[in-house]
């Protein structure tokens, strides 16, 4: 039971302070990948998810069944394009990090966050990452270092690192 592990109420997460961090999900493909940032982003308390472009959205089957009903807990809107995402979140004064290799990406034990500002988290799609002009409208680009033979991560798996080393680091 919930209560006997010491878990909140989907009412309580309401209520409680959140990160100082909003996901974007970039024309993320599969709606597991996308519950799973749900449960994710609900276990680290980020209160808000953006869904973009093809990135499915609640209610459906396939995310209920990663989020474990994550998706009720975290808000969520929707956005035609991820760059109307992070115009958006500008505007309301995120700073967006791309998680991304690039050329002159921050290696994410590196990054270290102002406590003052909020942070938009771009993720992107499972095939072709964050699109160009994401990346280039952000204020920086994140790298998680890789020390095999491949070169990337399964979406979900880079959300998880990134928010737990986040949190852990820089806003507990």
């Amino acid at each position: 039971m919930n209560s006997e592990l010491g878990r909140i109420s989907v009412e309580e997460f309401k209520q409680a302070g959140k990160a100082p961090l909003v996901l974007v999900l970039d024309n993320v493909r599969s709606q597991h990948n996308i519950g799973s940032a749900f449960r994710t982003c609900d276990a680290f308390r980020v209160g808000r998810i953006c869904l973009c472009g093809i990135s499915a959205t609640p209610p459906t089957p396939e995310i209920h069944k990663a989020a474990l009903g994550a998706e009720f807990s975290v808000d969520w809107a929707h956005f035609d394009t991820a760059l109307e995402a992070v115009t958006a979140l500008r505007s309301e004064g995120y700073t967006i990090v791309s998680v991304e290799q690039t050329e002159y990406s921050t290696l994410l034990q590196d990054f270290r966050p102002d406590p003052e500002k909020r942070y938009a988290l771009v993720f992107g799609n499972e095939v072709k990452g964050v699109a160009q002009e994401v990346a280039d409208a952000s204020d920086l680009c994140l790298e998680i270092p890789q020390y095999g033979t491949k070169h990337s991560l399964n979406v979900s798996v880079s959300v998880g690192i990134v928010l737990w080393n986040i949190i852990l680091n820089n806003f507990r």
